[in-house]
């Protein structure tokens, strides 16, 4: 069997990859004109799908589930998609408008598209996201291949460590909701020049949104929720990171993920000219920044500190051997975040749940601990054992109630009968 027999979709589709970045990283001028035939050709369609079905979520206008379209026939359906697309006739439905908690107590507008059109993005974003891979700056961190939260973090860390004692917490009014379409257009035409690639992007941005039945024209933004809106977001935002790295960057270092940025600087008059040059860029995105919550944090003394994706970022008083004090960088989940976790731990163990045995319930635990301990285990510990401390309380609490003992009734005992049974630890000391 040769080689080529043993290529998969996934093999062809990075192969593709590759060789677009590496066309763009090579050409930082270059356009690329032919590009849309990529979008229906099978492997691509395939591991679209296969994306998607990975990341799951629920059903957009048309009600259809991913579950749904299984039953129905995969195959049939990336025929269906391939035809529309290889005719120029697929036309982006409105997405489903929905809302969901923040942490603040807020709601966060998302727009579900369908499951039909989520396939299509990803196959947008397999084609055309290495070329702008190939642009994007150091700086940014989110929603981007081999990037992600905790290298933001660190970067943070060893700025703030370095000198880096004023910061700019940036953010900005409504980002995703006030996208200007054709300053992003005319971003996105810097390198992409197939007039159908572009047209369809131009579908998407316009495919309005449908909320309790009504249909709302969509003129500006791009909606939370979709496989592509994370790109375009990054796109419009490249705009803020090459301004800073051309022109402002002596000023301090620019820490993005997303909508969500911080500049660390080395003296106030620093930190006082990035906010006004943080403020001209904005204007020329046709964004503001949110006065409420944008702030200058001096972080000298310790005094004060900021939250960053979840993580209170603050300088410490810390003492070498030999008796001599310094401040250091130390990150702990944040007040709210810390709240957040609680809730879920109580709402997991209510007594609607006693019916369950406790195996069962520590196994629950489990899932959600080991997805907090991921992301958090770059915390202070103490509050890690804090938080721990809590989810014993309240399963011991829970236990109790099951077996109608008082609320403390063998606390130590069942301790230890937790830990025997598996429950797991956000801390990562014993």
């Amino acid at each position: 069997m040769n080689a080529e027999k043993l290529t998969t979709p996934k093999d062809k589709v990075r192969k593709l990859q590759r060789k677009l970045y590496q066309s763009a990283k090579r050409n930082k001028a270059r356009k690329f004109h032919a590009l849309y035939d990529k979008l229906y050709r099978e492997d691509i369609l395939y591991e679209a799908w296969k994306r998607v079905k990975t990341n799951g979520g629920s059903a957009g206008i048309d009600e259809q589930t991913i579950e749904e379209i299984e039953n129905h026939g995969v195959e049939r359906i990336i025929g269906e998609i391939q035809e529309d697309l290889k005719g120029n006739s697929y036309n982006p439905p409105p997405v489903r408008r929905v809302y969901i908690p923040k942490a603040d107590g807020n709601k966060r507008p998302l727009g579900i598209p369908t499951v039909k059109d989520r396939i299509v993005q990803s196959v947008m974003k397999l084609v055309i996201e290495p070329i702008f891979e190939a642009d994007f700056k150091d700086c940014s961190y989110g929603f981007r291949p081999k990037r992600n939260q905790h290298q933001a973090l660190e970067v943070i860390r060893k700025t703030c460590n370095n000198r880096g004692n004023y910061v700019l917490d940036g953010d900005i009014k409504g980002y995703f909701n006030n996208i200007n379409h054709e300053k992003l257009m005319m971003l996105v035409e810097r390198r992409i020049n197939d007039r159908r690639i572009n047209k369809m992007i131009r579908k998407w941005l316009r495919a309005g949104i449908m909320e309790n039945g009504n249909y709302e024209e969509s003129t500006i933004g791009s909606p939370q929720g979709g496989v592509f809106s994370p790109l375009l977001a990054n796109l419009y935002l490249d705009y803020l990171d090459t301004i800073w790295e051309r022109h402002y960057g002596h000023l301090g270092k620019l820490v993005r993920y997303a909508d969500d940025f911080v500049i660390v600087c080395k003296n106030y008059k620093d930190v006082s000219n990035s906010f006004r040059a943080v403020k001209l860029i904005m204007s020329r995105l046709e964004l503001e920044l949110n006065m409420e919550k944008t702030r200058i944090v001096n972080l000298w003394s310790g005094k004060d500190g900021f939250v960053f994706l979840g993580m209170e970022v603050r300088k410490v008083k810390m003492r070498k051997l030999n008796g001599t004090e310094y401040y250091a960088t130390d990150m702990w989940v944040c007040k709210m975040k810390q709240k957040v976790i609680k809730e879920v731990v109580k709402e997991t163990l209510k007594d609607a749940t006693l019916y369950q045995d406790l195996e069962e319930m520590i196994k629950r635990l489990n899932l959600k601990i080991v997805g907090w301990r991921g992301y958090y285990h770059i915390s202070n510990n103490r509050v890690l054992l804090k938080l721990d401390r809590y989810i014993l309380m309240r399963l011991v609490y829970w236990y109790n109630r099951k077996k109608q003992k008082s609320k403390r009734y063998h606390y130590g005992e069942h301790v230890d009968l937790f830990r025997n049974l598996g429950l797991k630890r956000i801390s990562f000391a014993s």
